[in-house]
């Protein structure tokens, strides 16, 4: 062959090869269609190694898969959009369902349905992969996009109030953060065919709540499917609660957040009292409707009011999410179970006599006792005090109408009033008192002002009981020390036995009485102890057998529940709450009256402090010993 005839012949054999080895050398993705179309990448900033990482490009799909007709020269016409539904065609027929697939979306979004979940096309990567914007960490902020724009709920006429920023702080969504595997909006709203709730096929539909939250929760859907709450949800009761009504919907807490709606303490009034204390759910289903006000009554609705975590709720003697009628064999609180159910924190109730009722509310005449003990206490408070402050304001009149001066006399020159073991146990039982009434009042009263430097410890620790119970141990150890004195002093004992009431007596009261009605002119006098004081000697006396009788019943609650029928636990609760009124109204309106606002005596009788008669007090007596 000639030369040149050679070379030229290599030379076409090398230009044709080279033609077919084009395609080999331009990846694949980029080099599809006719090989008069530039290469993609000539015009279009895609990063051929990027797009090779993308679940598009792993799976060897090239530009003109999805750009249908981007193989034929689009300067002028431009290329057709993208549709998905020709690889995704379930998905974008279960995404039509949806008010994401409408087209009111995009005009919204301002970018295409797939596109706003699931980011840039040329950018797709796993969900699985961290760096996807529907991976688990990233989803709240994909969603956030639109839920949380006022713009675009407003424009939607959306109005549930911030649904991301409640998800954040819930349990699922510290989990998720956590790298662990928790509930995030697609698990519970779905993925593509998400639904309004309203809509009975959408997955956070009421009837189907339970079975969402069961994906997660399989033990505790089955144990509220077979509830008295699951049966009547199941059956279409709207009124029924199901898991979003008691843990809340986007911003679910742990049980031991104190924010938390299943919070112990929140449990009475957020969660259950929500409907057992709604008059119209209670008389719709036939339901007790005192059952959350005797509960918050009781002891353990008081503790329960005032943060206590420990005391029992209503989940501890009902179930938390198998909740059965009472009528139910299995039940917690069925009549059968009621002394195993209360004795897990009251051992022995039951085994000696029979429980009784357990919601009581003092102002229910079927539980007879309570309700008449209360009602004597009310007539006797109304009574009494109505009568002394009647009886003050009379002495007070005539006190301040009448030309009494008090005598200037020297404390050495007084007579002795009250002597030092007097003063000892007077003063141990006035500090006592003060205590008692003021912590007393806030075991009754949680809520109130004043009780909110005892209440804030309550999360910790029973701090009201106990200075209750310490000042309850310091007024007994007052009347020890009383006593004592009685025992080794023969004038106290001589003094004691002057406050036995006398004929006497209710000759001055009638004298007083004619006095203050204008029908005496002169001032009756008394004894060296008169009816006022000793009314009141009596009193407390009385009063304290009866507070330590009640109280030692209601502190060692497990021994009286033992060994005595409950009702005997209820009529001490309702004996120790208006005797302790009865006694702090009396020293209010009797005792503070004679030794701090009697004209005789104002601004205070020191006789509690000195031991000596207060000189207008003189005024009063026919003689001023007590000897």
């Amino acid at each position: 062959m000639v030369p040149s005839l050679r070379r030229f012949t290599w030379k076409l054999l090398l230009a044709s090869a080279g033609w077919f080895l084009i395609p080999l050398a331009v990846p694949p993705v980029l080099a599809q269609g006719s090989a008069e179309v530039p290469v993609c990448t000539d015009c279009h900033d895609v990063d051929p190694a990027a797009f090779e990482t993308t679940v598009h490009g792993a799976a060897g799909l090239g530009c003109v898969d999805c750009h249908a007709g981007a193989a034929e020269s689009h300067e002028d016409k431009g290329v057709a959009p993208v549709d998905c539904a020709s690889c995704h065609q379930d998905v974008t027929d279960e995404l039509a369902t949806s008010p994401h697939g409408g087209p009111a979306f995009v005009k919204i979004s301002g970018k295409p349905v797939c596109q706003t979940c699931h980011g840039p096309v040329h950018k797709l990567v796993g969900r699985d992969d961290p760096a996807s914007s529907i991976h688990p960490t990233h989803l709240t902020e994909t969603c956030a996009q639109c839920h949380a724009s006022p713009a675009i709920a407003q424009a939607t006429g959306v109005h549930l109030i911030q649904p991301i920023e409640a998800y954040k702080k819930s349990v699922h969504a510290r989990a998720v953060q956590a790298g662990k595997r928790a509930a995030t909006c697609a698990d519970c709203h779905g993925a593509h065919g998400i639904l309004p709730a309203a809509d009975a096929r959408s997955q956070v539909n009421r009837r189907q709540v339970p079975d969402t939250c069961g994906v997660c929760h399989a033990e505790i859907d089955k144990a509220f499917q077979a509830s008295v709450h699951g049966k009547a949800a199941a059956h279409g009761t709207t009124q029924a609660p199901v898991c979003t009504d008691c843990h809340g919907e986007h911003r679910v807490l742990a049980v031991k957040d104190p924010g938390s709606p299943v919070f112990a303490s929140n449990l009475p009034t957020m969660t259950c009292g929500r409907c057992h204390g709604d008059v119209r759910v209670t008389e719709k289903f036939g339901l007790p409707g005192d059952v959350v006000s005797s509960f918050e009554d009781s002891f353990h609705g008081l503790s329960s009011r005032a943060g206590s975590r420990t005391v029992a709720n209503c989940a501890s003697c009902h179930g938390v999410h198998l909740i059965l009628p009472s009528s139910d064999p299995r039940s917690a609180v069925h009549k059968a179970n009621l002394a195993k159910t209360c004795g897990t924190c009251h051992p022995g109730i039951g085994t000696r006599f029979a429980i009784g009722p357990v919601h009581v509310l003092d102002t229910e005449e079927k539980h007879a006792a309570v309700f008449w003990i209360r009602r004597l206490y009310l007539w006797l408070i109304w009574g009494v005090i109505g009568g002394m402050v009647v009886h003050n304001l009379l002495d007070l009149r005539r006190k301040v109408l009448s030309p009494l001066q008090r005598p200037m006399i020297p404390r050495a020159k007084r007579p002795m009033r009250m002597s030092r073991g007097f003063r000892l146990a007077h003063g141990l039982m006035m500090v006592s008192f003060i205590v008692l009434a003021y912590s007393g009042f806030a075991l009754a009263w949680p809520e109130a002002w004043w009780a909110a430097p005892l209440v804030q410890w309550e999360d910790q620790t029973a701090l009201r009981g106990l200075i209750h119970r310490i000042a309850a141990v310091v007024m007994l150890v007052s009347l020890g020390v009383h006593v004592l004195h009685l025992i080794i002093d023969r004038r106290a004992r001589a003094c004691i036995r002057k406050m036995l009431p006398t004929f006497e007596d209710w000759h001055e009261f009638r004298e007083r009485m004619r006095w203050y009605l204008g029908l005496r002119k002169d001032m009756p006098l008394s004894g060296p102890l008169g009816y006022p004081e000793k009314a009141e000697y009596l009193a407390l006396i009385w009063g304290l057998v009866v507070m330590a009788v009640t109280g030692f019943l209601l502190w060692f609650e497990n021994v009286t529940l033992a060994w005595a029928p409950k009702w005997v636990a209820d009529v001490a609760t309702t004996i120790h709450f208006y005797e302790a009124v009865l006694a702090s109204l009396a020293i209010l309106v009797w005792h503070f009256y004679f030794v701090i606002f009697d004209p005789l005596v104002y601004p205070m009788d020191t006789a509690w402090l000195t031991g000596k008669e207060a000189p207008g007090r003189m005024l009063e007596r026919k003689e001023t010993t007590v000897e």
